[in-house]
């Protein structure tokens, strides 16, 4: 039986305000992308979560195609929040996603309203909630109009399935609209979930987090080690059994080859400010304007505690802050 640390919440993680919102987030959430699939150790993925809570993580995020196979990280948490968690849950911010692939067919995917909230009652059942507290459109739809995928996000939340809504990956002309449209429903956006990096500044060269931050809304932004790039595993070429080096992964070599230099001297600067090039990737990440809360995976319980390290570290100095955005400009 799970027995949670009482010392969870004397200040080791720090909490901020979600946009103007009344919601609190970690500093860094639980990301559950990968390594809690039916595929991986279930034994570890049990330990990331209880850890993760042990040391202030209240925030776990989820979509409904996280695996493999799509749904099995759903499953696989549901499980664990029931058996560990049941008793936590008013202290827990539980997040799922729709509008990527996840089931064959017509309306499997994209932002249709049969789509979106046929895959809620999914995710629900699978992580055995009766509500999540974020219901994200995971992807701006092309083709459905803009108008039917907010009002899908907005029946979620009055049909009290969710207790807020948020966008992740919109490009800002599509995001403004999507928020008023919202809004003119009745319901806010609470925030919004962009990939974001030292090597991956496009929110910033969009104008998109400027933007949350004059409207209030929150940013929660995933992949802030650059899909493992910036931990320094790669700064010697690419090891046996890394994401880059498996053919079925996001990450592939000529990505990683492309920012070798970049990689190389940005780890010069980690090295001149005392700590690790993820540490650093991960506190430049949190001093960025707008910037709520950073996603995080782990694939061990030390590999979570060791990113959760990086909180202890000193900001990064304004000559640094200089010397980084020389090597990888926005």
């Amino acid at each position: 039986m799970f027995s949670a640390d009482p010392s969870r919440y004397d200040g080791r993680m720090p909490y901020r305000r979600c946009g103007k919102s009344g919601l609190l987030l970690p500093e860094i959430s639980l990301g559950c992308w990968h390594n809690f699939g039916h595929f991986d150790d279930q034994h570890e993925a049990r330990a990331i979560l209880r850890r993760a809570f042990d040391r202030g993580i209240t925030h776990f995020d989820l979509a409904n195609n996280y695996g493999p196979p799509y749904g099995s990280a759903e499953e696989n948490v549901g499980r664990f929040l029931a058996e560990d968690f049941a008793c936590h849950r008013d202290e827990l911010v539980i997040s799922s996603k729709a509008g990527h692939d996840m089931w064959q067919g017509p309306y499997g995917e994209w932002g249709s309203r049969k789509h979106l909230l046929s895959s809620l009652d999914q995710s629900l059942r699978r992580l055995r909630l009766d509500y999540v507290d974020i219901f994200y459109s995971h992807r701006p739809d092309p083709k459905t109009p803009l108008e039917e995928t907010m009002s899908a996000l907005a029946t979620a939340v009055q049909q009290g399935k969710a207790l807020y809504v948020g966008l992740s990956k919109y490009p800002l002309k599509r995001l403004k609209r999507a928020v008023s449209i919202l809004k003119d429903m009745g319901v806010r956006c609470l925030i919004y979930q962009p990939p974001y990096s030292i090597l991956n500044r496009w929110p910033e060269t969009e104008g998109i987090h400027e933007w949350l931050h004059d409207k209030g809304i929150g940013s929660i932004v995933f992949s802030p080690l650059a899909q493992g790039m910036l931990t320094g595993k790669y700064l010697a070429g690419i090891p046996e059994g890394s994401r880059a080096a498996r053919e079925e992964g996001f990450l592939q070599t000529d990505q990683v080859a492309q920012q070798h230099d970049k990689l190389h001297a940005l780890h010069a600067v980690a090295t001149e400010a005392g700590m690790p090039l993820h540490h650093l990737a991960l506190r430049w990440a949190l001093q960025q304007r707008g910037v709520t809360s950073a996603l995080i995976g782990a694939r061990t319980v030390a590999q979570l505690d060791d990113s959760l390290d990086a909180l202890h570290t000193p900001e990064i100095s304004a000559d640094l802050l200089a010397r980084i955005n020389e090597i990888s400009p926005a």
